[in-house]
């Protein structure tokens, strides 16, 4: 991906008229294939200086695809009376230096730190045990399996790494898959227990703490659902994932 830097001076008489211009134009950007997203800023200490920020799959994409297509005539239509008023355009590579700052919690953090994850999986394998479709696949499990899946998903959700230091990270998990040939019931009910007892044990039942919860577990259950078929050929090296809130923020209102 390329990000792309368009720095205007507009007087404060125009700058209405400007933001509605851009309004009008992001509906062409939303329509791209190219563009990845956008944001228009404005300068609270200069409010005539605006920072236009559009994220692009690739240079070309943005010069020959956008640019060449159908949508950008529209899109400069709009933009057109403030080309003169430009004072930087330019095209930036991404680094490695990147990162959340300490404003939001982790979703480690929100629910409750390694004791919350220790609660919910000690709880979930009282009653996985006790489950006539899923229980016989856990028959022969280490009585420290629990405490080892705690781990894993203290460490996807923002705490201690944990699960990579002292177990082996992903491959290890993925190990523990392969050749299970989980069927999609089986998957099913692992999903409803665990969040049975993630209203049991008391983790958080905010809608956007639940949601991306929810989401992660649909994730990694059907990727484990697909790992563990016999003719499955899941990718062996990758890092633990790291699962976030995702669209909506933790509420703090």
């Amino acid at each position: 991906m390329i990000v792309e830097y368009i720095r205007y001076r507009i007087p404060e008489e125009r700058s209405a008229e400007f933001e509605e211009a851009y309004r009008k134009a992001s509906l062409s950007l939303a329509k791209a294939p190219q563009c990845v997203d956008y944001e228009l800023s404005r300068c609270v200490d200069e409010p005539a200086s605006y920072i236009l920020r559009i994220t692009w799959t690739s240079a070309k994409d943005h010069l020959e695809g956008f640019r060449r297509g159908e949508l950008f005539p529209e899109f400069f239509a709009e933009i057109r009376p403030y080309v003169e008023a430009i004072e930087e355009m330019r095209h930036y590579e991404r680094t490695a230096v990147r990162g959340a700052g300490g404003s939001v919690p982790t979703m480690y953090d929100w629910a409750g730190g390694s004791e919350a994850f220790e609660r919910l999986t000690e709880r979930f394998y009282e009653l996985v045990k006790a489950d006539e479709l899923i229980g016989p696949l856990f028959a022969h499990m280490d009585p420290r399996h629990p405490h080892y899946v705690a781990m894993w998903l203290s460490e996807v959700f923002g705490g201690p790494a944990r699960y990579t230091d002292e177990r082996g990270g992903y491959p290890h998990m993925l190990r523990m898959h392969l050749g299970k040939a989980i069927t999609e019931k089986q998957r099913r009910r692992w999903v409803s227990l665990l969040m049975d007892s993630a209203d049991e044990v008391g983790l958080p039942d905010d809608p956007e703490f639940r949601a991306a919860f929810a989401g992660y577990i649909e994730w990694g259950t059907r990727l484990a659902f697909a790992n563990s078929q016999p003719d499955a050929k899941p990718v062996q090296q990758a890092p633990v994932p790291h699962w976030g809130w995702g669209v909506a923020p933790p509420y703090m209102g």
